[in-house]
């Protein structure tokens, strides 16, 4: 797993839950927000993220250590676990390494167990990755650094439009690894592995304001990608109308 500086979730001082429940959940690396209709079944997360982690944990370490490093693509055995085999598909979809959709794809797999067990509404946001899903309009920020006028701005999600994905890379803000200088750039699909892959993988691709119409282009050549946001300084591009400017 990647070793990530622990930084503190400052952005989460800004949530307010509406009605809805809200736990943070810490396993290592995975430090996750959790928003659901009812209280959460924390015991039962806790074994969810243990089991996804110790599947991508097994598989590096017992089956191919590429799968933590490489930055491209690579093929994983057909007898993975589920979770590793999602990472390595939507890496292919974006044509990057595997690990760049792992914060999407555990948000996804946590959310989709939680479900499961009769919540109706769920949200899990794990290192600003998110998956959602949601029978009451939501507004959803993202954290562009701290001199941006954009901050402010919201996306606003309607339940119709979820399950969804909405993930973020950035050049500027962080720890993860990007070639690119965008502030943010945040990619929504069905598939939150899919958002979190084409989000690292479109944000490479941003090293100018020129480049931000391309990197749009890009994303959007994806099937299964439903809208794109781009920001690089106080300028911004997007596309998409699963969601809206609030």
């Amino acid at each position: 797993m990647k070793n990530a500086r622990f930084q503190r979730r400052f952005y989460r001082d800004w949530v307010y839950p509406k009605g809805l429940y809200t736990e943070e959940i810490v396993v290592k690396e995975t430090d996750v927000q959790i928003l659901t209709n009812k209280p959460l079944d924390r015991a039962f997360v806790l074994r969810r993220i243990g089991l996804y982690r110790g599947a991508i944990e097994d598989y590096i370490n017992y089956k191919d250590k590429r799968f933590l490093t490489s930055l491209k693509p690579i093929a994983v055995e057909l007898r993975a676990e589920p979770i590793v085999r999602e990472m390595a598909r939507q890496a292919f979809a974006a044509n990057v390494g595997p690990m760049a959709a792992v914060a999407g794809a555990i948000a996804q797999f946590v959310g989709r167990d939680i479900l499961r067990k009769g919540y109706t509404d769920v949200i899990v946001e794990n290192g600003g990755d998110i998956f959602m899903r949601i029978t009451r309009d939501i507004r959803v920020g993202f954290y562009h650094g701290k001199n941006s006028v954009l901050n402010s701005l919201r996306l606003k999600i309607k339940p119709r439009g979820t399950p969804l994905g909405i993930c973020a890379s950035s050049g500027t803000v962080g720890h993860s690894l990007s070639f690119g200088i965008a502030d943010s750039v945040v990619v929504a699909a069905g598939n939150a592995a899919l958002a979190d892959a084409v989000a690292t993988a479109a944000a490479n691709r941003v090293n100018a304001k020129g480049d931000c119409a391309g990197a749009i282009d890009f994303a959007r050549s994806i099937k299964g990608i439903r809208g794109v946001i781009v920001v690089l300084g106080n300028h911004m591009a997007g596309w998409g109308s699963c969601f809206e400017i609030a």
